[in-house]
């Protein structure tokens, strides 16, 4: 999301523009990581991150102190299946409970459609799990990318961008967006400190993830600007919208007490 001063200056038309390089950029670093992975360039660099978590006389021992370890565990369960299935029914029913009908319906196509795209990414790329350290969490899918790391990102990043427009408050917005990008954030480096996941996933799901989210935002903005999907609810305190002016105008000052 974009600061207001900036948002002030910039048509909704070169918004939507800048939205959509941002998303292709996101996905281009995707593909080319992928690459990268395919080719094991990125071999040193995730053994190297993967070992800095663990003590070197016990690879079993992550670093830190018992209670980090525990703390990792109940965070990275916030991007299981399960937890990120209630979390979207509950995305939706807090649209369909403020009357926004039609972007709960986006909103369930966003992280309906942004799953099958996880699955299918992991069945192309087929990556095998790091096998340096023991997992401290059980897994069963392939490595690449992360499942918690991508689908995280698209429920919680995608709920934020379309759950904050109905707000115009900006402090409302990015608190709800910046909140978003903290969990997914965490969520993604406990994959790596569990060792159930290389680096190089975690990130392929971080930037494929985002790209979606922000494809997702664009769109649902879009449909707003063409009145397909409800408008941004009306802050509180702030002008009315321009075409009451005329009714307000008719019916005069209020009377004197």
């Amino acid at each position: 999301m974009l600061p207001a001063t900036i948002r002030a200056k910039l048509g909704r038309e070169q918004r939507l523009l800048l939205g959509l390089i941002a998303a292709l950029l996101l996905a281009w670093g995707f593909g080319a990581l992928g690459g990268e992975v395919t080719d094991g360039e990125t071999s040193a660099f995730d053994k190297k991150i993967e070992l800095f978590f663990r003590h070197s006389d016990d690879l079993a021992r992550t670093i830190g102190p018992d209670w980090l370890r525990s703390a990792a565990i109940d965070l990275t369960a916030l991007g299981s299946e399960t937890i990120l299935t209630l979390v979207a029914v509950a995305g939706v029913a807090f649209l369909l409970l403020r009357k926004r009908r039609r972007q709960g319906a986006l909103l369930a196509f966003a992280i309906g459609g942004g799953a099958i795209v996880s699955g299918l990414l992991k069945h192309a790329y087929d990556r095998a799990r790091p096998d340096i350290v023991p997992h401290l969490v059980p897994v069963s899918s392939a490595s690449f990318p992360s499942g918690h790391a991508m689908n995280s990102a698209i429920v919680y990043l995608t709920i934020a961008a379309l759950v904050a427009r109905s707000y115009k408050e900006p402090a409302t917005r990015y608190f709800i967006v910046l909140l978003a990008v903290l969990l997914t954030g965490l969520i993604g480096t406990t994959r790596v400190f569990l060792g159930v996941h290389w680096p190089s996933d975690v990130i392929a799901g971080w930037l494929v993830g985002a790209a979606w989210a922000l494809a997702m935002g664009m769109l649902g903005s879009l449909l707003q600007k063409q009145r397909k999907i409800e408008q941004p609810a009306q802050a509180q305190g702030e002008a009315p919208d321009a075409r009451l002016e005329p009714i307000l105008a008719k019916s005069g000052p209020p009377p004197s007490r």
